[in-house]
């Protein structure tokens, strides 16, 4: 009997500027078979310079670092890449922290003091599509925003302001100097998060909520 063939390793980067951090989370996820770490950095500039290239599915990201944090890191790497996936691994719990991470488009959070084995459930979980917040995580943040919110990042606010006024994906990827595939991603994941199925009720969301006044999304 001859075995199946395998999926291809996830590809991840860690990116951390505490050294130790980050030797420790390669040690454990170069452990696991169907990993390959393929860096490991130390802020948000070389992340942003490097990682284009290379190619994580999954990039582990701390939140305060030298030249360019976490936070600015991820959504410059969305802009280039709207697939990739992002966990915010931070020693920080509050609620605010939290929020800002998953708005700026973040698709998990975890605490650096989580169990090892909790850093591959969430790699798991992300790879497959979905939000992840670790326990600690999770009951800082659902006392204020609830446990199914997902706001929208402040890029998918620009394209959804873009859309209500009726614009095309064409018209929006030369407005914000974007490709038209990362208008048609950000498209998407806005009707996801907002549970809308047509671009008709966007513009009418739009119009409820104040975005075409340019007041913002009410999330």
């Amino acid at each position: 009997m001859t075995d199946a063939p395998q999926a291809s390793p996830i590809r991840v980067a860690i990116v951390d500027d505490h050294p130790m951090v980050a030797e420790g989370i390669q040690s454990i996820l170069e452990s696991f078979d169907d990993i390959t770490v393929v860096a490991t950095l130390t802020n948000g500039r070389e992340a942003v310079d490097l990682l284009p290239n290379l190619r994580p599915d999954v990039v582990l990201m701390d939140l305060n670092m030298p030249e360019i944090g976490g936070l600015t890191a991820t959504e410059m790497l969305l802009e280039l890449d709207p697939d990739l996936r992002v966990l915010i691994l931070s020693m920080h719990d509050s609620p605010e922290y939290i929020s800002t991470a998953l708005s700026h488009g973040a698709m998990g959070y975890i605490l650096k003091d989580v169990p090892t084995e909790e850093i591959k459930t969430a790699i798991d979980a992300v790879m497959m599509g979905n939000r992840y917040l670790c326990t600690g995580a999770k009951g800082s943040l659902e006392p204020e925003d609830g446990p199914d919110r997902e706001p929208l990042t402040s890029r998918e606010q620009t394209v959804l302001l873009q859309l209500a006024q009726g614009k095309s994906n064409k018209e929006v990827a030369l407005e914000l100097n974007i490709s038209v595939r990362t208008v048609e991603t950000h498209r998407k994941n806005i009707k996801r998060k907002l549970g809308i199925s047509s671009t008709a009720g966007l513009t009418r969301y739009a119009m409820e909520h104040g975005v075409l006044q340019g007041t913002g999304v009410g999330l």
